[in-house]
């Protein structure tokens, strides 16, 4: 049995179900398709425990361990393969309503959940939320990249306010900053999200602010086009975007300006799609996306590993069959 671990409403999963389907599964619960393949059970953490049940005993020198969803009980045991691809966090029941108890709720599941996920003999794609959460760490994965020989700019996480000084110098005026991880946040009630900043000589008087919180300072880094790489197993995919534009999204092509951004296929040197397969499963997965500039010389620049990035964009405006390659690693472990 395969089991995606996702949001109800997650395009991604919808994409990858339709393609296991087309490969003979069928969903828990649907006739739908011709029965060949493994059953797929779609479940979100997100309804643990509120609405959903876990049970693992050991009694007899047996271990048994079960999920009641509302509807259906499963034998987690006989589960083969996992997708954790937007799962929601554990929630507590709504008549739970103090915020001090629904915090300690949702932290007795996270951790039991995490025991329960330890126990499943099953492939996992990415990886297994702690593999996962560490593999995400710029730090960690940038260190391995450049072990790998990865060309990477020179690059500093500090809260430090006099580094910010000396990279705008080392940087020659060039300077970029970003979050060391991209989450939102809020401002007057308001969800925001930092994008890639271009440092001016008027940040620099105002430096002390990121004694506050750690930023990433690198080089700006010129570019003919941008790559979003993905890997699922030993399989490579490459887009290529050129934002060049557009005024809003060429220093940060996650403002997905698509009317003015051209996405392509872009096919990758074999020693760079070797390496980017090899970074992958050194630290610990068995897909990420992974962020490149390509300068206008040619050379291929790393800046980030994404654990669980996106990628239905990629084969929406490329035609990439990434949603076939996870279908057939989930049902086969990738086998082309």
């Amino acid at each position: 049995m395969i089991l995606i671990v996702s949001s109800r409403g997650d395009g991604a999963a919808e994409r990858v179900l339709a393609a296991l389907r087309r490969r003979g599964a069928r969903l828990v619960g649907d006739d739908t398709g011709d029965g060949t393949g493994p059953p797929v059970l779609w479940w979100d953490t997100g309804d643990f425990p509120g609405h959903s049940r876990i049970t693992a005993s050991f009694t007899g020198g047996q271990r048994r361990l079960l999920l009641d969803t509302g509807t259906k009980t499963i034998d987690l045991s006989r589960i083969t393969a996992v997708w954790r691809s937007r799962p929601g966090r554990p929630s507590a029941a709504g008549t739970v309503t103090e915020p001090s108890h629904r915090a300690h709720v949702d932290e007795q599941a996270e951790f039991m959940l995490d025991g329960v996920w330890s126990l499943l003999t099953a492939r996992w794609l990415p990886g297994r939320r702690a593999d996962e959460r560490r593999a995400h760490n710029k730090i960690f994965h940038m260190a391995r990249a450049i072990e790998l020989g990865f060309s990477v700019p020179d690059t500093v996480y500090t809260n430090d306010p006099a580094e910010l000084a000396d990279a705008y110098e080392s940087a020659e005026g060039r300077l970029v900053a970003k979050q060391i991880t991209a989450e939102p946040f809020q401002v007057d009630g308001a969800e925001h999200r930092a994008y890639t900043t271009v440092v001016t000589r008027r940040h620099l008087t105002s430096r002390h602010r990121i004694q506050h919180e750690p930023v990433i300072l690198q080089p700006y880094v010129p570019k003919a086009v941008e790559l979003r790489v993905i890997v699922v197993g030993t399989r490579v995919f490459a887009a290529e975007i050129d934002a060049s534009g557009s005024r809003a999204a060429r220093d940060d092509w996650r403002h997905y300006d698509n009317d003015r951004v051209r996405y392509g296929v872009h096919e990758l040197p074999a020693e760079v799609s070797l390496r980017c397969a090899r970074l992958v499963a050194d630290v610990g997965l068995t897909y990420a996306a992974l962020d490149f500039i390509v300068t206008p010389g040619g050379e291929y620049v790393f800046l980030e590993l994404n654990s669980n990035g996106a990628w239905g964009f990629v084969e929406l405006w490329t035609g990439l069959p990434v949603s076939d390659a996870i279908a057939g690693w989930l049902m086969d472990g990738g086998t082309p």
